[in-house]
């Protein structure tokens, strides 16, 4: 299902990809957060994907005017992944509930990896 809403000139549908691809960009945009993840169910492999391909890490539920996200990420070591995931709750809910106009009425977060980040 898609993202609808009604205005008075009519309605505007917004794709499911489309707001995985925001609430891709925003959490990768997010400090701490190396990457999202694509799991491979088949292996159980986590891959990092590179941020051009950061929806593919999201998977986006809607019903009506509200939405339900699912985030696969990976950290970098060292971080609290507690604080992490406050900063991309807030991040992404603002963002969608700000560029949409839809209500998030849910953000699930899976931590599928660490990494160790290269500072140089």
């Amino acid at each position: 299902m898609k993202g609808k809403m009604n205005t008075d000139m009519g309605k505007i549908i917004i794709d499911r990809d489309v707001l995985a691809k925001y609430a891709g960009i925003a959490t990768t945009d997010c400090i701490g957060v190396v990457g999202m993840a694509a799991v491979n169910m088949k292996d159980g492999v986590t891959k990092l994907l590179k941020k051009e391909n950061a929806d593919r890490g999201v998977n986006v539920y809607v019903s009506e005017d509200r939405i339900k996200v699912e985030l696969h990420i990976i950290v970098a070591y060292g971080v609290s992944i507690s604080a992490v995931a406050r900063n991309i709750l807030e991040s992404v809910q603002s963002k969608l509930e700000q560029y949409t106009g839809l209500t998030v009425e849910r953000i699930n977060i899976i931590v599928e990896g660490v990494r160790i980040v290269d500072e140089g």
